[in-house]
């Protein structure tokens, strides 16, 4: 008999891709989500060519992150590589989000960082979101571009892909993906009407503090000089 711990974070990840789908964030048969078990090498992560609007708790993939299957049916995500090298090089992230937003997008393929425009900015992402470099698809490649362009933050886009975020909870990792979508449209708005003023000089040492506090999901270690 499945874990009843196991059993509600399958129906967190089948709220969360149904909440982010409703908010334009996912489309079907695009994107994933994944928890980390606690205490294991494993994961929970959405199937391949899932429809967010009809799947259900059984449906999600139970696995290692060397991609040894635990569950049957559904085959996991074709990143789920990406999302096991980000939970074996950051120990405090316990979920992953892919997704390919449109105007986040947008920005990844012009290969267009998102400076710091807002201060909302750095508590939740850590500052500005940088752009990976290419990686192929479904392999690990892109798990390691992403891995470089997150650097110590919760967010980045994935060269002429989408975007991928983390955080220490599913509630994290999801109002993440929202600002990361949220921060490209306003940056391409504030592009089409004139140049938008960057926030790199004004004093931000607060809002880095409440980000370290609060939202980091790095390793200590990495924030030593931010």
């Amino acid at each position: 008999m499945e874990d009843d711990n196991l059993i509600d974070m399958k129906e967190d990840i089948v709220n969360a891709g149904r909440d982010l789908f409703n908010k334009g964030i996912l489309e079907n048969n695009e994107g994933n989500i994944s928890l980390r078990v606690s205490k294991k090498d494993e994961m929970l992560i959405t199937p391949t060519g899932n429809n967010y609007q009809k799947i259900t708790a059984n449906q999600v993939v139970h696995m290692k992150f060397n991609g040894t299957a635990l569950s049957t049916g559904k085959l996991p995500s074709t990143e789920a590589k990406m999302h096991a090298l980000i939970y074996e090089s950051r120990p405090k992230v316990k979920c992953v989000i892919h997704t390919h937003s449109t105007y986040a997008s947008m920005l990844s393929i012009i290969r267009k960082r998102i400076p710091i425009i807002m201060e909302e900015q750095i508590i939740y992402l850590g500052g500005s979101i940088e752009i990976s470099p290419y990686g192929e698809a479904h392999t690990d490649d892109i798990g390691e571009s992403a891995l470089t362009a997150l650097s110590y933050k919760n967010g980045a886009l994935l060269a002429n892909h989408g975007v991928i975020v983390c955080g220490k909870s599913i509630q994290n990792a999801i109002k993440n993906a929202e600002l990361v979508e949220k921060f490209a449209k306003v940056y391409w708005g504030a592009l089409q009407i004139g140049e938008p003023y960057i926030l790199d000089n004004e004093p931000l040492d607060k809002f880095r503090d409440m980000f370290k506090k609060l939202f980091s999901s790095c390793p200590r270690s990495m924030l030593k000089d931010i």
